[in-house]
């Protein structure tokens, strides 16, 4: 088995402002692993919040080599993905995980929602994301949005604007389903003021409305709101959600926080199993890096899977969502091709 890589950058369609950064772009790798030659591929994003930028990447990438190697066989490796976690940060071990996940599916030449043997939708609606702008800029976004075919908008909150920014959008879309976003900007009081305030919007839902850490307050939150939280950095892995139970509506699982497949799958049973409904979110990726997640919708309340339609230039093509809809392609593994 042979592990490669290739490095490109992802630019943004217009610079992504959230409460705690703002993003023109992010550089990403490419994983191949070949075997008896097949290659599945995974990606890779770079990630201030996460610490993980291109030259740690590339660093680990090369130091798996040997290892991935000597592994011999892709069963041995998705064997060995848990013992990994310990090692690899996230991100790393999710292109890892895509890349095997891949490999077999397009070895046993079925696409790999059924080769997980979960048959996922044909066609699921996915939000898309609206960042900290202003309300005029966000109704114009709106708007195209609309005309495109979106039917569920998450909205970026956590400045002075936020409720006029969620009025704007709400005029624009008034069929919409809107999420909205704080990304821990406020406070558990702020919060349960503002979600009063925002009311006749009809919010969808909120979500890590609080800085992570304290999940009682969560559940302080949701007590005074009928509106569903979401929590996402405070639903990292599988150890976080025993505290949340009770708590929260639901939770946000991104493949490249969580580890990858193999993780997500196995918090999404375990969410299930304590009444957690389930977002899917992501980082902004290609739609390389966002396939993966699209194979897992099945289950999902919410599909935040937007990051590759925030692009100027995706280098991967193959699962849709231009028009609100994601499309699973039938073909085998992951389903993406490489345009460039």
């Amino acid at each position: 088995m042979r592990l490669g890589w290739r490095t490109y950058p992802l630019r943004l369609r217009e610079p992504l402002r959230i409460s705690r950064s703002t993003m023109p772009g992010r550089d990403a790798a490419q994983v191949d692993l070949t075997h008896d030659g097949v290659t599945g591929h995974g990606e890779v994003v770079t990630s201030v919040y996460y610490g993980l930028d291109l030259a740690t990447i590339v660093e680990l990438l090369a130091g798996l080599r040997h290892r991935v190697r000597d592994y011999g066989e892709p069963e041995a490796l998705l064997a060995n993905l848990p013992a990994l976690a310990a090692e690899l940060p996230a991100g790393v071990l999710a292109a890892l995980d895509a890349a095997v996940h891949d490999l077999l599916a397009r070895r046993a030449g079925t696409p790999l929602h059924r080769w997980l043997g979960r048959p996922a939708p044909p066609a699921v609606a996915t939000a898309h994301t609206i960042g900290l702008v202003g309300p005029d800029h966000a109704a114009t976004t709106a708007r195209a949005l609309t005309r495109r075919g979106f039917q569920l908008v998450k909205v970026k909150c956590g400045d002075a604007a936020d409720l006029a920014r969620v009025a704007a959008v709400r005029a624009a879309m008034p069929a919409a389903r809107l999420v909205i976003d704080p990304n821990g900007a406020w406070t558990a009081e702020q919060t349960v003021r503002l979600l009063d305030a925002l009311r006749p919007h009809g919010i969808d839902a909120v979500e890590q409305p609080i800085a992570p850490g304290t999940p009682r307050l969560l559940a302080w939150i949701s007590a005074r709101t009928d509106v569903p939280v979401i929590a996402d950095e405070d639903a990292a892995t599988l150890a976080h959600l025993d505290a949340l139970a009770g708590t929260v509506a639901g939770i946000n699982v991104k493949l490249p926080k969580c580890g990858g497949i193999h993780a997500a799958r196995q918090i999404t049973a375990a969410a299930s199993a304590l009444g957690l409904d389930l977002m899917l979110g992501c980082l902004v990726a290609s739609s390389l890096g966002i396939a993966p997640a699209v194979h897992l919708t099945g289950t999902a309340r919410w599909i935040d899977l937007d990051g590759h339609l925030l692009l100027t230039d995706d280098p991967w093509t193959g699962i849709g969502g231009h028009d609100g809809v994601l499309r699973l392609p039938d073909e085998p593994g992951l389903g993406v091709r490489a345009v460039r």
